[in-house]
Parts: structure tokens; sequence; C-alpha cells
């Protein structure tokens, strides 16, 4: 039997860092939204005992070095499993671009995998296995819209945003997550996000002040690298767009508009500046099972 799921990117609509931990990563304040840009998961359990990972994207590593065969194989050995699962992955999400493309991956992976193999695990675990795959796969579980704390593993759900339309343009780049948290100097940010603002927005269903909170502490290291990063966000907002930021690490960036016309019309502006560049809206009817 197959078994197919919708796995929707995120972006970032606020990025605070606080402080480095002992162990090298960082403690975060996030607020992430889901968008309506996919990958496609398609699973069918198998007699054989293995797991097999197969991708359409050649940037995106088969087999054992993807993030979904490590989540696969975490439930696989944790509840003893004998039988093997077929994993294929349809990459719609830019690779390497700050959208959560690995992480709502393996979050599809572990629901599905639930079913699968019928492992009733409960809410509280599904979390927790996400938790253990990567820090942004518990929010890509559940989805929505959601304050981050922690790693972005403790998570707060808040009411969806209005309804707008997100224009992503994707640099032909690749940024290293962890160089930009390695470059960042966190006693140097003079801009932190407001985040209480930016909940206050969502619950008053006031987009324009909430585009206008839009904030990225990250931002200044991944422009250091990348400059375009800067060029589009500039160019977000001639073309019409009431707030534009960079998500996660980058280099995707992102505006938000409360007009379809000014978006098309952005698209097609910033097309010939940048190859990737797609139209998406926010993705709000996430569930965990």
């Amino acid at each position: 039997m197959k078994y197919i799921l919708k796995a929707p990117a995120k972006i970032n609509l606020a990025i605070d860092v606080l402080s480095k931990r002992p162990d090298g990563y960082h403690e975060v304040n996030l607020i992430m939204q889901s968008i309506s840009l996919c990958d496609i998961i398609e699973l069918k359990t198998i007699n054989e005992n293995k797991i097999i990972v197969a991708t359409s994207s050649e940037s995106v590593p088969n087999g054992n070095k993807n993030i979904v065969y490590k989540a696969a194989e975490l439930i696989k050995d944790k509840y003893n499993i004998k039988t093997g699962v077929e994993i294929e992955i349809e990459k719609n999400i830019p690779v390497a671009a700050g959208l959560g493309g690995g992480s709502t991956d393996a979050a599809a992976v572990i629901k599905l995998l639930n079913k699968a193999w019928k492992l009733g695990m409960p809410e509280k675990e599904i979390l927790n296995i996400g938790g253990m795959i990567g820090a942004d796969v518990p929010f890509c579980i559940v989805g929505g819209t959601a304050f981050a704390e922690g790693l972005g593993e403790k998570l707060t759900p808040l009411n969806p945003i209005p309804d707008c339309f997100i224009l992503l343009a994707k640099p032909d780049v690749n940024i290293s997550t962890k160089k930009v948290y390695e470059g960042l100097d966190i006693n140097k940010i003079d801009k932190r996000p407001d985040i209480s603002g930016i909940i206050d927005a969502i619950d008053r269903g006031q987009l324009e002040k909430l585009a206008a909170k839009l904030c990225n502490v990250l931002e200044g290291v991944t422009i250091d690298m990348c400059p375009l990063v800067q060029t589009i966000k500039k160019s977000f907002i001639e073309y019409g767009a009431i707030g534009s930021s960079m998500s996660g690490s980058g280099p995707t960036v992102f505006g938000i508009f409360d007009n379809q016309n000014k978006a098309y019309y952005a698209y097609d502006a910033i097309k010939s500046v940048v190859n990737e560049v797609l139209l998406v809206k926010p993705f709000n009817n996430h569930e965990i099972d």
C-alpha cells in the first residue's frame, strides 16, 4: 500500500538569536510560517528489511545520506520493525535555501511511517522523534504558524496569518547555516525582532503591521556573503511588497504582498535577476496525523 503526503516549506517571519550554548548550538526565538510550496513524499512498505530513499533532484542525496533515511532508521530501530520501506521524494522546494526542505521531508516521513507501520505514536512522541532529527522538524510536523523557542523545538501555535501573496527569490548560491551562525556576533546585533508586536499583529489580523515588523538578525552575515540578498529585498519593496525579509540563514528572500497584481508584477521583474522565483501563499491546514 502506498502513502502520500505533501511536505510544505516554511519561511521565518522573525529570527532572533539570543545566546550560544556550550554545545555550540544557539538559543533562538522564531516565528515560522508554512507555505504552499510543497515536496511530495510517497512511501510504501516492503518485505525486505531495508530502507530505500530516492529523490527527483540531483542536488539531494539518495540513500542513507538523506535526512529522511535518518528519520526512518530511527523509528525502525526504536520500534524493532523487521520489514522495510521505500521512500520517494518529489523535490519542489529549492535546496539549501532556508526554506526547511529537508526538515519538512523528514517530518512527513515520520507521520507516514506512524500510519504505515501502525505504530500509534501519540503527538508528543512524534514531536520528540522530530526533535532528534533536527531543530526545525517539530515545527514542520505541526505546521501552520508558530512561535518557536530553545533550538526551535519548543513550539507555541499561533493564529493563522492573514491571507496574502508571498514571493520567494533564491539567488543561485548555497549558504552554509553553520558558517552564518559562526559569523554572527551576538553582541553586535543592533536590531532585534519585535516578537510580541508580530504576534499581536497576527492576532489582530493586521497584515501591514506584521509585514512592517519582519526581522532576521542573520541577514547581515548572509548579505556579506551574498550582497544580492539586500538587492532583492529592496527590489521587492520597490515593486509593491509591504514587507520583505530573508528566510532562515538564507539565501532565499521573501516579500509579502497584499495585492495579487503587484505580486505578479514583482515576479516578472525579479525573474530577470534571479532564476528561482516562486509565488506562494500561507499554508495553514497542516495536521500532525
